[in-house]
């Protein structure tokens, strides 16, 4: 007998072991991922606390959204069994019971046997006895959304049926309408209640400013000028900021003339109107208006500030004085004085605030480049050209390197010839690297010696697919070599009559002048536009003249100096405050009505193409954005989060199922037909809504990562 109890005592022992030895793995594989999370959160803890805020601020417009379907549905007497932020797996539930109150911790980590309850084995209740509630209020593990469950429905199609009167089938259709629309007219009330605090506040925006005009784009040719005020824009005029002129371009019909109302400089109003268009590498169509910005230096990411300063010797804070010698006062002077500055560099003066508070001057040379972007040309190669002239090329940069112990590109070497092809344009050299995927490509360089002589070498690459690019690629970057007036090809420009130079010609004189460079070339063409230009050139121990002419002045803008680096300036900003508590509301009102109408017009255009889906964000892309917010201000933080709140109002109502939308759809739906949808459709229609939904997720995500990889 002794022998059968030690048995049985040992196989009750070994069940025990059985049952909770899951459970001690999982709570071990729980410390362990607890403890690597506050690993990384305190090894990174600045960016951990923008993160939080991130992930806290989107849950808040999500509770916002359910609390409207909870306090709607408490209302109609609707039994209410779960009230949930975030999602599933439950991380802590708590219940008011006739115990107290029960908490149970990760139930699905750590089942109990025989527990149809579900507490788990992590549960334990506090506090006093009382009337137990109906209602367990969760936190999810992960942090995304939140959700209302109901007795009688469920978001994933119509729960089983209920007799109990307090179901959510069970009730009128007015009724569970309310409560469906509940969750959306709570999210259009919290984005006026968030946009209140941030106007009684006050916060800085751009304001609707033209900063400047791209060159021959619809604001420039419609005579649109740096300092111009848009006081309405579209019939609005409100509380409107820069973000106004971008949404009316965005969101307009292809060749519908937006109206606008201007003040000058001088204080004179004038009335606009031109269609926005889609400017190149620009994912939605624009006006061509620039945002404004100051003279001062904005702040960059340690990496970025360090290759900027290397660069150009410039750093966050300092405000530019003069360039060439003449002074300026407003950021878009700066583009005025360089692109009349037919020269590689110009001198910058700043003025720079030191550790210990003093103020000195400092100049740099920052170089520049010909922008020809905006000409147009029927065989044009994608660097553009010089008046119908394509320069040499040049690396810009080298982003892989060949075997060490062989000679291999470098930075600023010119291109002479690639295989059999002498001077060749950037299509030319494409085209080659393609022929040579994965062979040796010969490649004829000119490069400058540590006492600036020139040297020709040769160079052997092993071209390469590149993923990124989705093309064979040589693992430089190109530019034109401006420095010297070497032709590689004409190439016919629309506007200009086609010049005939041999390739390789090296540009002697434009008209009585002589040149030495592009930039020289590019400034005399520029001054004799209108006439025959007599253009001198040498080549092939032969010298020869050619005539270049223009037959549309349009072509005269195409070619301007700018600088070859970039420079991030601060945005110019306005406080946008109201006077008194009423106004804030107005403001507020305004706003939210405008980010309603915006998201609708949005979607219209995604149905009407006007809108690329390439330019929309999913998930990564609005946490991106909202990061972003959280680092420049917490008002701006704010202000986004009204905006993805209003946002949401209108996606969520959306006829699609799964959304309340769709619900409300089917709501309509049964009020007409006098009795439910029946069950069979519902989970159909609901598990369509879901693939739909989950494709349009997975494509969004793909076009942020891609977007953020590259660029």
């Amino acid at each position: 007998m002794a022998d059968e109890n030690k048995q049985s005592g040992q196989q009750k022992m070994q069940a025990v072991v059985r049952f909770y030895s899951p459970s001690i793995m999982r709570l071990i594989i729980l410390v362990a991922a607890i403890a690597a999370v506050a690993y990384l959160i305190v090894k990174n803890i600045d960016t951990s606390v923008n993160i939080i805020k991130v992930v806290l601020g989107f849950s808040a417009v999500v509770f916002i959204h359910e609390c409207g379907h909870f306090i709607v549905a408490k209302l109609a007497n609707i039994k209410v069994e779960a009230f949930a932020i975030f999602i599933p797996p439950v991380l802590c539930g708590i219940k008011r019971t006739e115990k107290g109150f029960r908490i149970r911790i990760l139930p699905k980590f750590f089942p109990k046997k025989n527990d149809p309850e579900g507490d788990g084995l992590l549960s334990f209740t506090i506090g006093k006895k009382a009337k137990p509630g109906e209602t367990e209020y969760q936190i999810g593990l992960i942090p995304l959304a939140g959700y209302v469950k109901m007795l009688g429905q469920e978001d994933t199609g119509a729960d089983k049926a209920s007799e109990d009167p307090r179901s959510f089938s069970n009730k009128s259709i007015p009724a569970r309408m309310a409560v469906i629309a509940a969750g959306v007219i709570f999210n259009v009330i919290a984005a006026v209640g968030i946009l209140m605090l941030v106007y009684t506040v006050g916060m800085n925006r751009t304001p609707a400013v033209v900063g400047d005009v791209v060159a021959n784009s619809p604001a420039e040719r419609a005579g649109l000028k740096p300092n111009d005020e848009i006081l309405e824009i579209a019939g609005r005029s409100y509380n409107i900021d820069f973000g106004n002129i971008v949404i009316a371009a965005a969101l307009s019909d292809k060749g519908e003339q937006v109206e606008m109302k201007v003040q000058r400089e001088d204080g004179s109003i004038k009335n606009f109107a031109f269609a926005a268009e889609q400017l190149p590498n620009r994912q939605i169509r624009t006006f061509g208006i620039l945002s404004p910005q100051t003279l001062t230096i904005a702040k960059l990411p340690k990496k970025y500030a360090k290759l900027l300063l290397e660069k150009t010797q410039l750093e966050a804070g300092d405000k530019i004085k003069s360039v060439n010698g003449k002074d300026v006062s407003e950021n878009w002077q700066i583009n005025e004085i360089i692109e009349n500055t037919f020269e590689p560099f110009v001198t910058i003066s700043v003025e720079r605030i030191d550790e210990n508070g003093n103020t000195k001057i400092i100049e740099t040379r920052i170089s520049l480049t010909l922008n020809t972007a905006n000409q147009q040309g029927k065989t044009e190669s994608k660097l553009g050209s010089v008046y119908s002239l394509v320069p040499r090329l040049k690396i810009a940069d080298v982003t892989s390197k060949s075997d060490s112990n062989q000679p291999y590109l470098q930075s600023g070497d010119v291109i002479l010839a690639v295989a059999e092809i002498e001077n060749p344009t950037y299509e030319e050299l494409n085209e080659t690297a393609t022929q040579y995927k994965d062979k040796e490509l010969l490649i004829k360089v000119l490069r400058k010696d540590k006492d600036a002589k020139q040297e020709a070498l040769s160079v052997n690459v092993v071209p390469r697919y590149s993923v990124k690019t989705k093309r064979v690629m040589i693992g430089i970057g190109i530019e034109f070599d401006l420095s010297q007036a070497v032709v590689a090809k004409i190439i016919d420009v629309n506007g200009i009559s086609e010049p005939t130079i041999p390739n390789g010609a090296i540009i002697t004189a434009v008209g009585k002048t002589k040149v030495k460079n592009f930039f020289d070339i590019a400034k005399q063409i520029k001054q004799n536009a209108g006439k025959d230009i007599e253009i001198y050139y040498s080549g092939e121990n032969k010298k020869g003249k050619t005539i270049l002419s223009f037959t549309d002045s349009e072509n005269l803008n195409f070619v301007q100096p700018a600088m070859a680096e970039y420079i991030p300036f601060a945005s110019l900003e306005k406080m946008y405050k109201a006077e008194n508590f009423a106004e804030a509301f107005k403001m507020a009102r305004k706003k939210s009505v405008w980010f309603v109408v915006q998201t609708y017009a949005t979607l219209k255009g995604l149905f009407t193409k006007n809108v690329s889906t390439k330019a929309m964000s999913g998930p990564v892309g609005i946490a991106t954005v909202m990061y972003a917010a959280v680092q420049h201000s917490f008002l701006s933080f704010l202000y986004l989060l009204a905006f993805i709140s209003a946002n949401l109002a209108v996606v969520n109502f959306l006829p699609i199922p799964v959304v309340d939308g769709g619900v409300f759809v089917m709501l309509i739906i049964e009020k007409i037909k006098g009795s439910p949808v029946s069950m069979k459709v519902q989970e159909v229609v609901t598990y369509a809504g879901l693939i739909f939904l989950g494709a349009i997720f997975i494509y969004f995500t793909y076009n942020d990562i891609m977007r953020i990889i590259f660029g």
